[in-house]
This record gives C-alpha cells, structure tokens and sequence, in this order.
C-alpha cells in the first residue's frame, strides 16, 4: 500500500507533465499497464519508451488530478484530465479513470478506462 506522501508525490510529477520520470520513479521494474480491455504492456523499461514516444508528439499537455483519489488498501483509483497540444496543432482532451494496485511504494499494475472517442484529435 502507498504511503499518502508517496501517492501525493506521484500525482505531482504527473501534475508536472513528467509522465516519463513518473514511470520511472513509481512504477515496479515488472510493472503491467494497459487501455481499456487492450494487451497489457509489461516492463517500466516499455512504459517509459511509449511515454517518451508520446510525448515527442506533442508541443505541449496538461495534466490535471481530479480529486478525491479513492485509496483502498493496496488500491487506488485517480481520475485524470489530460490536454495534449500536438505539433501538427491538433487537441486532445482526454478525461479517464486509472485503476492501480500498488505493492508497497511501487506501482505494479494499472487500466486506464476511458472513452476512445477522446483520443481523435481536433482543431481547437
């Protein structure tokens, strides 16, 4: 179970738009994340790549935690906005739940749900 200064510090560097180091730093090394009912992506190795793939894409984004965080035990649910601005000048806002089970200070696996709709991008 995440302690809630651990929590705290990684909804902050998410907030910072350090998505890649976010990984990097509370992600268990065997860590599993997946989109909806896709395949699971397994590995932080893997996770910080794709971060860093997507953000490349984009000129700018914003990440917002919309609180409460819902923490149950080893538990936890975050419900986050994200604007991308994308170098081609197309927005994408996209609000979704990640659900994580956490194992110790560490995330080890994580489902983002969200519609798919949202990641079409549009012109502002």
């Amino acid at each position: 179970m995440p302690s809630p200064e651990t929590l705290e510090r990684f909804i902050a560097r998410v907030e910072e738009n350090a998505h890649a180091e976010a990984v990097e730093e509370f992600y268990a090394e065997n860590s599993s994340m997946r989109e909806n009912l896709g395949e699971p992506r397994v590995g932080r190795a893997l996770h910080v790549a794709n971060e860093r793939k997507v953000l490349a894409r984009a000129r700018s984004v914003q990440s917002q935690c919309v609180r409460p965080v819902f923490v149950n035990g080893d538990h936890v649910v975050v419900r986050w906005i994200f604007r991308f601005e994308w170098l081609d000048g197309t927005v994408t806002r996209m609000e979704e739940l990640a659900w994580q089970r956490w194992e110790g200070e560490r995330i080890a696996e994580e489902q983002f749900f969200y519609d798919p709709a949202q990641r079409v991008p549009r012109m502002p």
